[in-house]
């Protein structure tokens, strides 16, 4: 299937690994030129060069800056140029217990889940009404539904994150913009295999068998999500194919969420 995608400029915020690389790989295949972001220079045109390596044909470029220093944001914004698609990818994720979870601990959550997404939205929206035509897509988590008890500060500011995304398709009435949210569920991603592998070195236990004991049991797939898997259905919302989408948040979860909708 064509996706469309041919000829539109796609930022993907986070898009050095994983989820975000997988996106970045799936729209450059598309035709699309796509713009990689990472925290620092090497990090990025490493990822740039192994998008190329892939897909000689890619048209990709990348941009450093650290979502948790405004001041960074605010040039990538000023170098970003138009773009047609922007992917809210950025984000952090650990397990802590909610006592020992500071102010400062708070604000950074917040500050890259959330905030970081509003900068871009506030100046890429406007953008995409007035050209006539745009995509936001929120990379979100199961977790902003069914908020786990050891990962609050998570679930907390990627709930806040999928009402900035249902808010912001109410300011695109009647055009063809549009903005939706991806819930994703738990994916092997480079982050999470670099985490199963280390603890699985400290038991002394094959990684694999770490990875399936990990494995939710409401899951319906009975095993981790590829990051590959999440970006097919971003490339979708991504794409003109998808107009009749909008202001929805739709389940990648592979089934964890025991809930109908």
């Amino acid at each position: 299937m064509d996706l469309q995608l041919a000829g539109k400029t796609v930022f993907i915020s986070g898009s050095t690994k994983g989820i975000g690389l997988a996106i970045a790989a799936l729209c450059a295949h598309e035709g699309a030129t796509v713009i990689i972001n990472g925290r620092r220079k090497e990090g990025v045109d490493a990822a740039v060069a192994r998008l190329r390596e892939q897909n000689p044909a890619a048209s990709a470029r990348g941009i450093a800056a650290d979502f948790g220093d405004v001041g960074q944001v605010d040039g990538l914004l000023d170098c970003l140029g138009d773009v047609d698609v922007l992917i809210n990818n950025v984000g952090l994720f650990d397990v802590a217990a909610f006592t020992e979870i500071g102010d400062a601990e708070w604000t950074r959550y917040l500050e890259i889940n959330l905030m970081g997404a509003v900068r871009l939205s506030r100046t890429l929206l406007p953008q995409m009404l007035e050209n006539g035509w745009g995509r936001i897509v929120f990379i979100g988590t199961e977790s902003a539904v069914d908020v786990p008890e050891n990962m609050i500060h998570y679930g907390v500011t990627k709930a806040a994150a999928l009402a900035l995304s249902n808010g912001l398709a109410k300011l695109t009435l009647g055009t063809e913009v549009t903005v939706n949210t991806v819930l994703g569920g738990p994916t092997y991603s480079d982050g999470v295999a670099a985490a199963v592998e280390q603890i699985a070195a400290a038991e002394s236990m094959p990684a694999a068998d770490l990875r399936d004991s990990l494995v939710r049991d409401t899951s319906l797939l009975q095993r981790f999500i590829e990051p590959d898997e999440i970006a097919n259905l971003v490339a979708y919302l991504a794409s003109p194919l998808s107009s009749a989408t909008n202001g929805a948040a739709l389940r990648a979860d592979g089934g964890v969420l025991p809930t109908v909708v």
